[in-house]
This record gives structure tokens, sequence and C-alpha cells, in this order.
């Protein structure tokens, strides 16, 4: 759009623009404009070609005078030719300039996977460059969203008043934000928007100066019918067909799938039509020679050509699940591929049957109540815990159970999702949610197809059931970030909408999977905290300054002054040489498990000043063994609702018992201690974004 037009547009909903302003063609036209409009003005370049008018010098301020205003035409043309050589010049947009005040940015894109998504943050030609923004997906943006958008930017204290000036008009600004967000509802048409430079705030009101809106003819919506809900209990069936069981070791898929179901608790129907046994199990032709009882889930090995027919005998047997690990569709051919997907869904939709994969399916894992591993990953079951981990690569579940084997990680559940054709992140997640083994749930997202759909089903899953961490891949452009055709193209890209989107629906994210699962140990066995007061207790002084440096770098405050009461109390059996505050609470040394066990008790007893307990032992001999430390923290947690943080730091062997004992009382332990203040600062900042909703 024109500038003009774009003013025309954001006046339709009600945010405030020049109100004199005019399109010329020539200086004396110009002049002749100024003399309704009046002085000081401005000048910029009307040109279909140009998009961001000051880089390319089209923009003249401060002009007092039509001497100064025909100067101002002539240095805007000679810019242009020199910078912008093949653009056209449609005319020129003389408007009155407006007051000073604070520079600000409201912009809107609509994103392939989220749809809308509105952005605000500091304005001005450097927007870019100080990336203080926020964003939320739209619509609607509340009037609670648009404040707590005005809230979250750095620059905030300018807005509130800093060093005595004068606060400025959030109301009007949070509205301004709110009619954006309207604007992409009732306007399909509109791709892009940006009021920058800029938009100006004052003590009352505010004004947008400039604004660039691109358009495009509204994209047909995407007939994106999902089937229904899964069953309740789809994964937890008793009986499994494998069509494709080999006896050919080691590298037939359809052989590493079956030595893995060996420990499955239920039965197992290998299907294959040279028949025979493998594993001391009979083998099968078809599906349809498979004993009466009606398996429920049938596994998929064979070549892509045979899979319609299998799920078509799935159907006919009505098999309600199907595991897909077959390659050789649309990631290889996306022509016959594609086609052999279409056909396979055609069938499953015929015989309402749920499916996972095709492609990039691993298969998936349940181990509490099946011991069932169907995948063909090396036969090392993960142990049993409480997250459920959904990934959409197969190749971060192998590495990732391997991975956690290691460090006594357990899983309620590992789900590879292939490509999301039936079975979807979705379904996933509703499932774990209602899990009653499943306490918090671990994403590896590489793509969401349909983003608007998933943020409202994670948005009803975080805040009032479980925990939902994700890492999400893909953070760097490939081949270097696109020249953007707004300021909002360039800041909004891919992966700040995900973050965006993640965080409005209750998503915590992580940046590795060590990160992503410690918080899900931490949330898993304590919580969220109850608040962000933490005491350390330690003997080891150079832990205890760590400590002190990782509670400020990752937003945990250490507790207040210990009270009178509670010092008299330690006083009592600390040595004269302990610390006598927190931060933290160094005993010294020479401390046994006995003056822990005496410490912990008079926090106990005090419990209502602090909300975290960060526990850092390190080997000693005062502390030997060290499980008897760990039985003392055991004792501890149970006698508090409050958080308890376990850093028995060394992982060597003279640990591994402690840790044990940690491990089976529920308690997280970090090897790392500032891993331990990294996840709970995540927690306290979720924690904290879900009191601001309440």
């Amino acid at each position: 759009m024109s500038e003009p037009e774009s003013f025309a547009l954001l006046n339709d909903y009600s945010i405030t623009v020049p109100p004199r302003h005019a399109v010329v063609h020539s200086a004396a036209e110009a002049v002749t404009a100024a003399e309704t409009i009046g002085y000081p003005c401005v000048a910029k370049i009307l040109s279909p070609d140009i998009t961001h008018k000051s880089d390319a010098g089209g923009v003249q301020t401060g002009i007092h005078t039509p001497e100064e205003l025909r100067a101002s035409i002539a240095t805007i043309q000679k810019n242009i030719h020199e910078r912008a050589p093949d653009a056209a010049i449609t005319g020129f947009v003389i408007e009155e300039q407006a007051p000073p005040g604070l520079e600000l940015y409201i912009g809107g894109k609509r994103d392939p996977a989220f749809g809308p998504v509105v952005t605000f943050g500091t304005g001005g030609t450097l927007v870019e460059l100080e990336h203080d923004i926020t964003m939320r997906v739209a619509p609607p943006v509340s009037k609670e969203e648009a404040a707590g958008m005005v809230r979250s930017i750095r620059h905030y204290p300018q807005l509130a008043g800093y060093r005595g000036t004068a606060s400025l008009d959030e109301a009007a600004l949070s509205d301004a934000i709110q009619q954006v967000s309207a604007l992409f509802t009732n306007r399909p048409e509109v791709a892009e928007l940006d009021i920058n430079p800029p938009l100006v705030l004052y003590t009352d009101g505010l004004c947008a100066v400039d604004a660039r809106v691109l358009i495009r003819p509204p994209a047909a919506a995407p007939a994106l019918s999902r089937p229904p809900p899964l069953p309740e209990n789809l994964f937890f069936g008793s009986r499994i067909a494998l069509v494709g069981a080999s006896a050919n070791p080691p590298k037939k898929i359809g052989y590493i799938v079956l030595r893995n179901l060996l420990t499955f608790s239920g039965t197992v129907y290998p299907v294959n039509p040279k028949g025979g046994t493998i594993f001391g199990k009979t083998v099968y032709p078809s599906l349809a020679d498979v004993p009466p009882e009606q398996p429920d889930a049938v596994i998929v090995t064979v070549p892509n050509t045979v899979v319609p027919q299998v799920m078509r005998d799935a159907g006919v047997r009505g098999i309600p699940l199907a595991i897909i690990i077959t390659s050789g569709f649309r990631e290889t051919d996306r022509e016959g591929g594609a086609l052999l997907e279409q056909e396979v869904e055609a069938i499953a939709q015929e015989y309402d049957i749920r499916y996972t994969g095709p492609p990039n399916c691993l298969g998936l894992q349940v181990p509490p109540r099946l011991s069932l591993n169907a995948t063909f990953d090396p036969p090392k079951s993960p142990r049993i815990g409480h997250t459920a981990f959904i990934s959409q690569s197969g190749a971060i579940i192998t590495t990732l159970v391997d991975w956690s084997l290691s460090r006594d990680i357990g899983f309620s559940a590992v789900f590879s999702v292939g490509n999301q054709t039936n079975i979807d992140f979705v379904d996933y997640i509703r499932f774990a949610a209602a899990d009653a083994y499943t306490r918090t749930i671990v994403l590896y997202i590489e793509e969401i197809r349909d983003g608007r759909r998933f943020f409202e089903e994670a948005a009803k899953v975080t805040p009032p059931k479980k925990p939902v961490i994700a890492i999400k891949a893909g953070r760097s452009a490939v081949g270097g970030q696109q020249a953007a055709a707004s300021h909002t193209g360039s800041l909004a890209g891919s992966y700040e909408v995900y973050e965006a989107a993640f965080q409005q629906a209750g998503i915590i994210m992580a940046h590795n999977l060590s990160d992503a699962f410690s918080l899900a140990m931490l949330l898993g066995s304590e919580g969220y905290p109850q608040g962000n007061r933490a005491v350390v207790i330690s003997i080891a002084g150079g832990f205890c300054v760590l400590a002190s440096d990782y509670a400020e770098q990752h937003g945990i405050q250490m507790a207040p002054p210990l009270s009178d009461a509670l010092l008299a109390e330690m006083n009592a059996f600390m040595l004269p040489g302990w610390s006598r505050q927190n931060p933290p609470i160094d005993m010294v040394g020479d401390a046994g498990v006995h003056r822990f066990a005496l410490t912990f008790d008079a926090l106990i007893r005090h419990q209502e000043e602090w909300d975290i307990a960060f526990v850092v032992s390190v080997p000693t001999a005062t502390i030997d063994p060290p499980v008897h430390l760990a039985t003392e923290m055991a004792r501890f947690s149970r006698h508090t609702d409050k958080m308890v943080v376990g850093c028995m730091i060394g992982g060597g062997e003279s640990m591994t018992a402690g840790v044990r004992v940690l491990r089976e009382a529920g308690i997280p332990n970090f090897e790392e201690l500032e891993d331990a203040f990294r996840a709970a600062g995540a927690a306290v900042r979720r924690e904290e974004e879900l009191k601001k909703h309440l």
C-alpha cells in the first residue's frame, strides 16, 4: 500500500496518524500543500520500488520554510537517483511533523505455521540492532496480553517514567496493539505491517508517523481435517503383529524390531510370507492367518509399495493402530512416494485406522506398563521414569536413550512423531497429559504443520496439568537471513515465532537436551517452586561463591538474611567460623552428616523463610559414605513442601550410591552446579508467568 493508503487503513482501526498530509508530484505542489499543512513538515518519497525510505535517503524532516521544502525535494530526488537508480518515483508525501516523543514500533505478519503474529518493541531506524521486541500469536491479543507486551521490553522504564520524566500513555499503546491484532483478523489480504519509523508515544496518546503495509491475495485456508482424538488405550494393547518380520540379522529392520519386541509383556505375531519360526515364535504368512484374537496394533517394516496392502489387510482385521516404520515415501520421491502416502491415508480413513509415519518414524517405546520397545533402536530399553519424550527425529531418540542410561534418566513413554499425517504432536501431548505415569513432557520439534491447533491444545495442558518443555531445532537461517520487506519480516523469523507461541501456550523453551531433561527431572519430582527465595547449604566455600554467581545469572534470589530465631538455633551446633548468613550457608569444611541433618531440621522449623534449598556436597572424608547424606536429604524433603535440589557434585563412584538414594526418593540431583540453578531459574520464571495469568 502507499503511505496514504496505509494511513487510511490505520485510521479505520482508530490508530492515530498525522491528521494533515498530502500527496504531491513536484516541489511547487509540495509548497502549496505545506501552506495548508503548516510548518515544520516532513517530505517523503513515494515509490513502489523502495521498501525502506530512510535507507534510500527518501525522507527529509525539520522543514521550516518553502525554500527548505524545495531543497528537500531536490535532495530526495538526488538520493534516489544515486542509491536506487531503477526505482520509479510516483510522488511525495508532505505531512506535518509530529512533536518529539518516545519512538516505538508495532508490526505484524502472517506466519505459515501459526497465522497472524503481532510484534511490539522499541522503534526507529535501529530496530533490528536493538532487537528489544516481544510478540504474540494473534488473534486475539487480549487487553491483558497487550499490557504484558508493553511491560516486557527492556526499555519499559522509559514508558513508566524514568528519572523524574512523566509516565507515558500505556493504555493508548496497549489499545493500538489490540487494534493491529483486530486488523489482521478482519483483513486477510494484509500480509505484513510495520508502524515504523516510528510510532511516537506521548503522555496523552500516540501517533503513527509512518506505516508500511504489504498486501497479497489471501491464501485459501488449507483443508486441515484431523481425525478424532486418540482412543485412551490405543498404545496399551496386549497383542502386536509385526509384518515384515525377518530372520536375517543384523541389518534387516524386521529382525531388529522383532528382537526388541522380545521384552514385550504381551503377545507378538511375526508375519512373513515365508512362514517358519523366528526366535522360537511361529511366523504367519499374512495378517489374515494370524490367530482369531484381534491384534491391537500392527508394526509395518515391508517395502513401501506393499504398505497399502498391509494397511488394507489391517483394516479388514479391525486393527486400530499401525506403526509404519517403512521409508521411501514423500521424503525420497515427491511424486510416487507422495501418492503412496495419499493411498495409505485413504485406506486409514476407510477403515478408521490411526497410524504413525510414514516416513521418518522410529516407532514407540512404552516402558512402565508394557516393557514395549517397538523400534529399530539398538536393544537398549530406557529406564522407567515419569517423562514422556516426543521427538520428530528418530536419531535424537536413539542418541538420547543411550545418553539417558548413564544419567539415570527414565521415561514413561518415547514416541517418534514421523511426518504427522495422521498422529501428530497434539495427539501425543494429549495422551501424555492423561497418562498417570507421566509427570512432565519433553518435545523435540523441527516443524509444526498446524501451529494454531498445536498452540491452542498445548495451552490446555501446560498450566492446569503438566509441564511441557520443548527444544525447537532450526534457529539459524540456512543460507543466511533473507532480505525482508518489513522490519517485522526480519525480526519475526520462524524460530522467533515458535518461541513466542510456546511462551504464550505455557511451554518452557530449552536450548539443548541436557537442559530440557534437567528441568523435566526437577519439575517431575518437585513441581513448581512456591517462590523465589533460595538457601544454599554446603561445606565447600568455592561452590558457595559459585552458587551466588549462578543464582544471580539465572534469576534466583537468595533468601533474605536469616532470622534471629533461626540464627540462634544454628549457632547452637555450628562452629564459630560458619558464615552466619545467606547467601549461602557455609558450614565449614569439617562438617559431617550430623551437622547437615541439624541444619535441615532448623530449616524445616522455619520454612516460612525460604522456598528452594540447594544442598551442595563434594567428595570428602567427613561425609563418607555420601549415601548417609543422601538419606538425610530424603528425610529433609519428606518433611517440607518446599523444593529441595540435590547437588552431589563429582559424579564418580563415591557419589553413585548417594545419587541412587536421591533418585529413589524423587529428589533431582545435578552433577554440575550451574545446571541446578539454570533449571530452578526456568521453573521460577514459569511459575511467575502462571501466577500472572491467574
